[in-house]
């Protein structure tokens, strides 16, 4: 269900919805302004998402349950600092770096859901489904090995992780992408799924992508999905990047969610989203922060917005139904929630009233001012329910938890001392 904006004036601040994350990979976290070098590797050409992933691929081999539960914690504790009360959790790094299971083969799951507890943020996890390392079919690297499962095993996870639904917890699938997941398998997975489970996948990220999935399936990534799946209101498609005008048409009529992370995709050199064609065709969307090299909804609302005036050439792109550009997109990222599975309408945030760049402000240009005026974090306070986890600020665990994370780092990066 999709909550309505509204925008109050009460003695605390300004009073709005929390916001839904809809795509993140927690332990990439950790690398955050790690992968900011030149890539010198020989047969480089130029840098890209497919040199991004070395970096990527050294913290996965790396994480463990403890700290990954570390990475997570403090990550959503700066998700609930920012104004997100919901992360959906495309979670990949499942198994020991030999590619073998733990013992219990949920464990690095349940470091994600004991993150969520401690931090009091609602999680929708997302296992993935990852089998292949390319459109040919080639078989998982050494490097992919924590990733991968059988349709079997994959499923036996999702039932195992899906018996622990509760208030604040839901359970869907994540196929990682059409590399990664043959057309049987998804079919099976899917076969197997109740009725209403979020099913969230990569798709049409990079030029790469799409020319591979032309070159060996004979379509366009989005093209395929959409002839081949049962795409839906229950879909997220992360990222859609890279969409034709028929594309974009048929996907906003199919019901789906695409998942946008505009700093993710400005830093990987991804591409832009058709955003103006989409909403003119009714298309649902909502904001993910991906990679974390930004934490901030403010962030990716603006960007989302500025990247389509430099594409376009003038402003105002996504102002539509509302003549407020702050208004359309914080009410666009709110119409995500449908990605989450939650239901509930209890999950608020105060912006500070007092703050200077909202002198004046009333609820007609709130979303304008917050978002496109200064860079000073402006939640005051995040409720779920009856529970007020930011306070001036601040979470109520942040100390503690931080500390933990810098353990985890320094165990990551190597450095056992000080």
């Amino acid at each position: 269900m999709s909550r309505a904006l509204t925008i109050s004036r009460e003695p605390g601040g300004w009073r709005v919805p929390g916001l839904s994350n809809l795509h993140s990979h927690a332990f990439q976290r950790a690398m955050a302004g790690m992968a900011e070098r030149r890539t010198r590797a020989a047969d480089a050409a130029h840098d890209s998402f497919w040199t991004w992933r070395e970096t990527m691929y050294h913290f996965a081999q790396r994480m463990t349950p403890d700290t990954l539960h570390a990475v997570a914690a403090q990550l959503y504790v700066e998700m609930l600092e920012a104004g997100y009360t919901r992360v959906c959790e495309f979670h990949y790094v499942h198994h020991r770096p030999d590619g073998g299971p733990y013992d219990d083969p949920a464990e690095m799951s349940l470091a994600l859901l004991a993150a969520a507890r401690e931090t009091g943020i609602r999680l929708t996890l997302l296992p993935v489904l990852y089998m292949t390392g390319g459109f040919d079919g080639r078989a998982l690297s050494p490097r992919q090995a924590r990733f991968g499962h059988t349709v079997d095993a994959y499923l036996r996870l999702f039932e195992t992780l899906r018996a622990r639904e509760c208030e604040d917890l839901r359970v869907g699938v994540a196929l990682h992408s059409l590399r990664a997941v043959p057309e049987p398998a998804m079919h099976e997975v899917l076969a197997a799924l109740p009725a209403g489970t979020p099913v969230h996948i990569h798709v049409a990220e990079q030029i790469g992508e799409v020319e591979d999935c032309l070159a060996v399936r004979g379509a366009r990534p989005v093209r395929w999905l959409l002839d081949h799946a049962p795409v839906g209101a229950d879909w997220t498609l992360v990222h859609a990047t890279h969409l034709d005008a028929d594309e974009t048409a048929r996907l906003a009529r199919s019901g789906a969610t695409v998942a946008l992370c505009p700093t993710t995709e400005a830093n990987l050199g991804d591409g832009l989203f058709p955003l103006r064609g989409y909403l003119d065709a009714g298309g649902h969307w909502g904001i993910g922060s991906d990679s974390h090299i930004s934490v901030s909804p403010v962030e990716e609302l603006r960007w989302l917005e500025y990247g389509q005036r430099l594409a376009s050439g003038r402003r105002n792109v996504a102002a539509g139904a509302f003549d407020s550009v702050g208004h359309t997109l914080l009410a666009g990222a709110l119409d995500g929630d449908r990605a989450t599975g939650f239901d509930a309408d209890d999950e608020w945030l105060l912006l500070d009233a007092d703050a200077p760049v909202l002198t004046g402000a009333d609820a007609d240009d709130l979303a304008d001012r917050w978002i496109f005026s200064g860079n000073r974090p402006l939640v005051r306070e995040s409720r779920i329910g009856e529970r007020q986890l930011v306070v001036d600020g601040r979470h109520l665990q942040a100390d503690a938890i931080v500390e933990d994370y810098r353990r985890a780092m320094r165990a990551l990066l190597g450095d056992q001392g000080g």
